[in-house]
């Protein structure tokens, strides 16, 4: 049977288990050898990182379009009005090519851990907190796809992937599941 590990990813690390610049990578969180990443979650990025031993089901989890779906939690400049939110489920055009749609709607601010080092504040511009459903999984796609409408991310925490989420998983911490 195949392993699957759900971890939550602080800001900062890796998702990798080297780095010869010295930066924090999984292998500082996680010693189970023969486990992998299922996907990516950028450096500058929070959340939900599944891990398994399965290629097979790497590619379950990952395949665009037919993966598992994806949620992500993200903090954006301003707040998104009804025209930006339909843009974003109809899809943007990142690289000359339209993302597939997504779902997306906007969320209270999510019960979240402290980010650190926190994001910058600023007493003169608002944020707002949407939620966004992918099928896919580009290069950074939730930040240019806020971006293209306007409200870039300036906090951004993957919730849940397939049915697994990151509730009651602390930041930095990791637990087996079954897949």
């Amino acid at each position: 049977m195949a392993r699957l590990i759900l971890f939550n990813k602080p800001y900062g690390v890796l998702t990798q288990f080297t780095d010869r610049h010295g930066r924090p990578t999984l292998k500082d969180f996680i010693d189970i050898p023969h486990v992998y990443p299922a996907g990516r979650l950028d450096l500058d990025s929070e959340g939900l990182l599944l891990l398994t031993d399965s290629g097979r089901l790497a590619a379950d989890i990952t395949r665009p379009g037919r993966g598992w779906p994806k949620v992500y939690w993200a903090q954006v400049e301003g707040v998104p009005d009804a025209q930006a939110l339909t843009t974003l489920a109809r899809g943007v055009i990142l690289d000359g090519v339209r993302t597939r749609p997504a779902e997306v709607e906007p969320v209270a601010e999510p019960p979240l851990w402290p980010r650190t080092p926190p994001i910058r504040v600023r007493l003169t511009l608002k944020t707002s907190w949407i939620a966004i459903t992918l099928r896919e999984g580009r290069n950074r796609q939730v930040r240019r796809m806020t971006a293209a409408v306007g409200h870039p991310t300036l906090r951004l925490v993957r919730y849940r992937v397939g049915a697994h989420t990151i509730d009651a998983l602390p930041s930095g911490e990791w637990r087996e599941t079954e897949a």
